[in-house]
């Protein structure tokens, strides 16, 4: 019998946690991160052909360029192997089973966003996009008011204070 009443607690549980938007096994980020990124690139590629205003030196900003993508790519792929060595969802819309503390994780809490920067800023210098460029203070502060803030909540939440002292210990960016 003991069995019979564990299943109709697990879907107990399994049914609160689709009506109840407040119990959510994850950070509820609506909007995919890396979308945002790409709003503030076509905002400032559209304000760059109405309202050009500044160039590029061409030869440094390539060479920053290259560098921004590559430290992107490098980020990306390790932080990506880390959740999948934790096995672990790096996807907000999914839940965390594990928290990541190796790696460039060490440094900063977030270095996937801090990657998309990288992206972002190199796709702009080597296209020469002065207003993405000033854009990105904006796209930073929307990702870090509407992802990470919701983020962090709910990895207190969920991992209490394992999670905070990780927080105390490590920058969110830098």
């Amino acid at each position: 019998m003991s069995g019979l009443s564990s299943s109709k607690r697990f879907l107990t549980t399994v049914m609160a946690n689709k009506s109840d938007p407040k119990n959510l096994d994850h950070a509820d980020v609506r909007i995919p991160p890396p979308l945002i990124y790409v709003a503030g690139f076509v905002l400032g590629l559209l304000l760059e052909r109405v309202f050009p205003v500044f160039s590029f030196p061409k030869a440094p900003s390539r060479i920053a360029a290259v560098l921004c993508v590559a430290l992107w790519a490098i980020l990306s792929v390790w932080s990506i192997g880390l959740f999948h060595r934790a096995r672990t969802s790096f996807l907000p819309i999914k839940p965390t089973t594990a928290l990541v503390f190796d790696g460039p994780y060490r440094y900063t809490r977030n270095p996937m966003y801090l990657g998309f920067v990288c992206l972002y800023l190199g796709l702009a210098l080597w296209f020469g996009l002065f207003w993405a460029v000033i854009l990105l203070a904006a796209v930073i502060a929307v990702i870090q008011y509407y992802v990470i803030v919701r983020e962090e909540q709910y990895l207190e939440q969920k991992f209490g204070d394992e999670y905070l002292r990780y927080r105390a210990a490590v920058r969110r960016w830098l």
